[in-house]
């Protein structure tokens, strides 16, 4: 079993989004670790978060399976039903399909991780709980609409 180097793995910062709401995920990057295992078939991240950081828009996938595990520090999850404070140890489930949108948010004066690993759909859909916004991931490349399936052109 191949041991990966976690100071050579891929890191990611920034986000894919448009503007305004990639300038929304400063502080947060990830390290890339299934990329640097070689695997095709899920995605294994250590996302970290600076104090004030948030993981992502609030969102629900159509097709990817997520689940999380807090690894250091203390993470906010919010979802339709409400905040929960997440320290390490502790794992949540998103199933595909579900509309209950989430994201993670720190915050504390410390850093936060957390491990999450997903589906790697060949076709996948993310609607964007609180904005007017969906992407459609295809053959590796994003195209955003707004919900009724128009063409991204900024915030409305």
């Amino acid at each position: 079993m191949p041991v990966i180097d976690q100071t050579k793995c891929p890191v990611k910062t920034g986000s894919i989004y448009p503007e305004p709401y990639a300038s929304e995920m400063r502080g947060r990057s990830s390290l890339r670790l299934g990329d640097a295992g070689g695997l095709t078939q899920f995605g294994a991240n250590l996302v970290i978060l600076e104090p004030g950081a948030k993981s992502s828009l609030r969102h629900w996938h159509r097709n990817e399976d997520e689940f999380v595990m807090v690894t250091e520090g203390e993470c906010t999850l919010i979802q339709d039903e409400g905040v929960t404070v997440m320290r390490p140890g502790d794992c949540a489930a998103f199933p595909a399909g579900d509309t209950n949108g989430h994201h993670f948010v720190n915050r504390t004066d410390r850093v936060a991780k957390f491990l999450v690993v997903g589906t790697r759909a060949k076709h996948e859909v993310a609607t964007y709980s609180d904005v007017d916004l969906m992407v459609e991931m295809k053959d590796g490349k994003a195209v955003f609409t707004y919900r009724d399936g128009t063409p991204w052109e900024g915030p409305r």
